[in-house]
């Protein structure tokens, strides 16, 4: 048999599910029952739907319903210590996988400098975790009530072959551009709580140019590949924070494909904004690459090959 329970905001969201879901795992595992979670469109409650024998699913409900009564009266302790933005290195736990956490000095510097500050800068190249580590910091706020949605944005900057050229609508057109930050959020929600936060429009990931004209607030938002944005785009980007969200700007210096006439507006954005207290600016070195070792080398190889050749042309 099926039993419904409706769940009338994140607080008893929060009560009934646990820190990334922890307790609902541990009631199916204790009742055996299998739950579902429908989250609202309006992302403010949810639909549980308890599955299983009679008796067993009459139990995890009054189980349920016992910690929302609960929680009313006190607050549950493992909501206590998990307002804290990360514990034991740990920033975020994904149901399916190992827990995410810092690898390197500069991660975790990047880490408490994005839950300490609104606006951050990191520079470095690929595979130093920017990105990845800035969309775990981001479900990690949404799950801590600290912002209400995630926006992840990066410029279409053409290298090739013109967007006009490639096959179907504009969506299609641009999806291979926003894809490793697809990949990057189904690594740690799964396909199933992806699509639901994306059809919720907690979650967005957008091109750039559909930022314009936006206002932004209670967002946690990331640039990504912020070297290829112009000086007007950076700025603008900029301007859409509103009140309650954090902005974290990622980019590599060394993989700007813009025309060689036109200026990096992450570049810029580190002369104009270097001296506001308000901004944390982190520079990743090869140092902090987590992909395959021989990351470290081809970077490290290129590093050299571009100072040797720096010099040789002044």
């Amino acid at each position: 048999m099926i039993k419904t329970l409706q769940l009338k905001n994140q607080d008893e969201i929060l009560l009934a599910l646990g820190s990334q879901d922890r307790k609902l795992r541990v009631l199916e595992k204790n009742f055996k029952v299998t739950v579902f979670v429908k989250y609202e469109e309006n992302g403010t409650g949810a639909v549980l739907s308890v599955k299983g024998t009679n008796s067993r699913v009459d139990k995890a409900l009054a189980k349920i319903q016992k910690d929302l009564a609960d929680g009313s009266l006190r607050k549950p302790l493992d909501l206590i210590k998990d307002t804290r933005p990360f514990v034991d290195n740990i920033i975020f736990r994904p149901p399916h996988t190992k827990p995410i956490e810092a690898r390197s000095e500069n991660q975790k510097k990047y880490i408490e400098s994005i839950f300490s500050n609104d606006l951050v800068f990191s520079f470095g190249p690929a595979g130093t975790g920017k990105t990845f580590l800035a969309c775990a910091c981001a479900l990690r706020a949404l799950e801590l009530g600290l912002i209400e949605r995630i926006i992840v944005t990066r410029p279409i900057v053409e290298a090739g072959e013109k967007l006009g050229f490639l096959p179907g609508d504009i969506e299609e057109k641009v999806d291979p551009y926003l894809r490793p930050i697809y990949d990057a959020f189904y690594s740690m929600l799964g396909m199933e709580k992806f699509n639901t936060l994306k059809y919720n429009r907690t979650l967005e990931i957008v091109p750039l140019a559909y930022m314009r004209g936006r206002t932004l607030e209670k967002a946690f938002i990331i640039l990504d590949e912020a070297q290829n944005t112009l000086p007007v785009q950076m700025k603008m980007f900029l301007t859409r924070m509103g009140v309650g969200s954090k902005m974290i700007v990622n980019g590599d210096a060394s993989q700007i494909d813009l025309p060689s006439h036109q200026q990096s507006g992450l570049l810029h954005a580190k002369e104009v904004l270097g001296k506001v207290k308000e901004i944390a600016f982190i520079e990743f070195s090869g140092e902090d690459v987590v992909r395959h070792p021989l990351v470290k080398n081809v970077i490290s190889a290129y590093e050299k090959w571009d100072k040797k050749h720096t010099k040789e042309s002044k």
